[in-house]
């Protein structure tokens, strides 16, 4: 997952004038603001139009940034904000994280399947590296160490390469987090490595297929 720095944005005055209104998001201890976030991208990939669900029992990250950005679906335009394949997420970036007891689940759309995979599972903890997940939920129990909010996006340096946004972007970031009873929606995940020990993929089907929660 890459962030757009350096490029050209046709239509910035239109993404400035929707950000001034875009009612700001509480994000577990800290404010999520797109601000001037004008045309941030947040995935350099284009995503499917499903989001999935991610719970753990416990985060413990090293290296935290979060700032606003824009997951866009195939054939999606970028320069339109009332795109409905346009989706502002808040993006989270972690340098190094373990996840206790971790479930990812995902419905097939129309049919009363869903995929799901376990891992992290007995004490031994799942493991990311340079870590961006593009979110429009979270739920837990956070805790940060030595936390800076209203930081430029731009100047985010605890993430991980690219695990920051745009000049005149609000942002947060931390040398630590730790995020119990977790339980995230999400429209992508990106990672440098991912270990998932223990992995246990499954396919559940019929009247209530199982999801993480």
């Amino acid at each position: 997952m890459s962030v757009a720095q350096g490029s050209a944005v046709k239509g910035r005055t239109r993404w400035k004038r929707f950000a001034t209104v875009v009612v700001p998001a509480t994000f577990i201890a800290g404010a999520i603001v797109f601000g001037q976030a004008t045309g941030a991208i947040a995935a350099s990939f284009a995503v499917s139009g499903q989001q999935f669900k991610v719970s753990a029992d416990r985060l413990e990250g090293t290296g935290f940034v979060q700032y606003g950005g824009l997951a866009t679906e195939k054939g999606g335009n970028q320069q339109n904000p009332a795109d409905p394949k346009n989706h502002f997420v808040a993006v989270s970036g972690i340098k190094q994280a373990k996840l206790y007891n971790l479930c990812q689940s995902v419905k097939v759309p129309g049919l009363p399947v869903s995929m799901v995979i376990h891992a992290g599972q007995g004490g031994n903890p799942a493991e990311a590296t340079d870590l961006l997940i593009d979110l429009s939920s979270l739920k837990g129990d956070a805790t940060f160490s030595n936390i800076q909010i209203g930081i430029d996006a731009s100047d985010l340096t605890k993430g991980g390469p690219n695990a920051r946004g745009l000049q005149g972007s609000f942002a947060q970031q931390a040398d630590s987090v730790v995020i119990t009873n977790l339980k995230q929606v999400a429209w992508s995940t990106t990672a440098g490595t991912f270990k998932l020990t223990g992995l246990d993929l499954s396919v559940s089907t019929g009247a209530n297929p199982e999801e993480c929660f």
